[in-house]
């Protein structure tokens, strides 16, 4: 949990959550997804809204069909959604160079770090790591 309040989740935090193939991780995921909506303190991109419907649509086994991945998608766009500006961009460029890491990794962190997220949840980035105070945290670490 953030303590400032506001929990940033990557993309493959939900694919998980909606994957029927994705045994514990699913239940983790589902679990997890459930206490930030309830608290009101989800935030996420819609770089986040893209991949998700993508992957759903595409990379989940069985793949759901595009009316069910739109219908979670629109659910979703009641948590704070940041949108990206070109200002985004460049200071995910920047991150990039600074951090190593790739182009769309460091626009999670740019719009973890413009939501106000102290804790990022994704499987992606390494778990601990602090991006100028948000924290990624892997949900599925033991």
């Amino acid at each position: 949990m953030s303590d400032d309040g506001i929990e940033f989740c990557d993309t493959n935090i939900f694919v998980y959550a909606y994957d029927i193939s994705a045994g514990e991780k699913r239940r983790m995921a589902k679990d997890l997804l459930e206490r930030v909506w309830t608290s009101g303190t989800g935030a996420l991109s819609v770089q986040v809204l893209q991949e998700l419907f993508v992957s759903l649509t595409r990379k989940a086994s069985p793949p759901l069909k595009s009316s069910a991945a739109r219908q979670i998608v629109e659910d979703l766009t009641a948590w704070k959604v940041i949108e990206p500006s070109g200002r985004e961009v460049l200071e995910a460029i920047d991150t990039c160079l600074r951090w190593g890491l790739s182009f769309w990794d460091a626009m999670i962190v740019t719009a973890a770090r413009r939501a106000g997220a102290s804790v990022l949840w994704s499987e992606d980035l390494k778990n601990g790591e602090s991006y100028d105070g948000v924290v990624v945290r892997n949900p599925f670490r033991t």
